[in-house]
């Protein structure tokens, strides 16, 4: 059974794991007959907001903590995660990934990564193995591999020059496609940059996941 490692970056759209993207993306790997192992980063969170009045609130949060609330307490920290015992990486979108897995959300083109992150996916990339990067999350990937790099957040042209400035290619993508690279194994889909219903994100994202899928091979 292949092994596909999913990591979360918190509870929430606004300041961790978009919780819709997250759980298509646990439902997808289940239904085709792989095994998801989840992983986010034990630290805090970069903000707490109240996703009711989307009010910053005083109060800090850890990201593994709230991660654990998707993955049902089956979660590990991402420091733990070994690219050897994986098949593949898939990293979900919501703003925990450009607050909490990089500060894409505050600095742009000069953003950092997560250590652990940024490791766990440059090993699985130098054994040959698929990554699959949703929503905002692909605005990591020009940190994380080097040029040249085919990837999509969708068609939101602000973000698209940011990455364009970190050196990766944007190409334009619907919400129920994807752009694959085929010479470095990554898959990307735009999810909710552009979806405006769940069913809209999960056409896009089942595809990320069967293309993922069929990489391994």
């Amino acid at each position: 059974m292949k092994k596909i490692g999913v990591v979360l970056s918190g509870c929430g759209v606004y300041d961790g794991s978009e919780i819709h993207e997250a759980v298509i993306t646990l439902l997808a790997i289940a239904r085709s007959g792989a095994q998801a192992v989840c992983f986010a980063p034990d630290k805090p969170q970069a903000d707490v907001l109240n996703h009711l009045t989307g009010e910053k609130m005083a109060e800090s949060r850890n990201v593994l903590v709230e991660a654990a609330r998707i993955a049902r307490g089956e979660i590990q920290a991402l420091g733990q995660a070994r690219f050897e015992t994986l098949d593949a990486l898939v990293v979900p979108g919501g703003f925990g990934a450009a607050k909490n897995l990089s500060n894409f959300a505050s600095q742009g083109a000069e953003c950092v990564v997560d250590p652990s992150l940024k490791a766990l996916a440059q090993a699985m990339h130098a054994a040959g193995k698929p990554l699959g990067f949703i929503c905002i999350a692909p605005a990591m990937l020009p940190k994380i591999l080097p040029p040249p790099l085919r990837l999509t957040i969708g068609t939101d042209i602000d973000t698209a020059e940011i990455i364009e400035e970190m050196g990766g290619e944007h190409v334009p993508c619907p919400v129920d496609d994807i752009v694959v690279d085929e010479d470095n194994k990554v898959v990307t889909t735009p999810a909710y940059m552009v979806a405006k219903r769940i069913d809209e994100a999960a056409a896009g994202i089942e595809k990320l996941v069967a293309r993922v899928l069929e990489l391994c091979e």
